[in-house]
């Protein structure tokens, strides 16, 4: 564990951390040491450990473009659930390979779904087939992205402004 007696020069390297790797997962202990003023690759170690067992660095991944392996639909689904089912009804929501978030929100519906499709006949099929099936499903609303203009995100970008 990393000694915590300077909360503020651990926290500020934590943080400067997770803004080089929120632009390159991929960079090494070695190199991201060396970014960060020279300090000892063992130190950065230790700090991306601590923050992996915390939960804040939660995975390490690429940015595919779903367009280009043939996945041109998106679909962002708001549903109204019943009878205190949200979770329930989520989670098997959520079991749907093409789903690729779900969240609870405020408003007129109760969640929000997003998915990808190579084909509108699969979008049709999770809406009457998952979506509808459900019991506590009162309605839904499915929206079609047109055009993706942002898609990602970077911690880095998130905390320079």
């Amino acid at each position: 564990m990393v000694d915590h007696k300077n909360l503020d020069e651990i926290f500020d390297l934590d943080i400067e951390i997770l803004k080089k790797l929120s632009v390159d997962g991929r960079i090494s202990l070695r190199r991201l040491a060396r970014d960060l003023g020279n300090r000892s690759p063992v130190t950065i170690k230790k700090h991306v450990e601590e923050m992996e067992e915390k939960g804040i660095i939660k995975d390490y991944g690429i940015h595919i473009d779903y367009e280009e392996l043939g996945y041109k639909i998106i679909a962002l689904i708001e549903i109204t659930v019943s009878k205190g089912k949200m979770l329930e009804v989520e989670k098997k929501i959520a079991q749907n390979p093409n789903v690729f978030a779900v969240y609870d929100i405020t408003g007129t519906y109760d969640a929000l779904i997003l998915a990808r499709f190579k084909k509108r006949a699969k979008l049709s099929e999770m809406i009457k087939e998952v979506i509808h099936a459900s019991p506590y499903v009162e309605r839904s609303n499915t929206h079609i992205v047109l055009n993706v203009i942002k898609e990602k995100s970077s911690f880095a970008e998130l905390t320079n402004k």
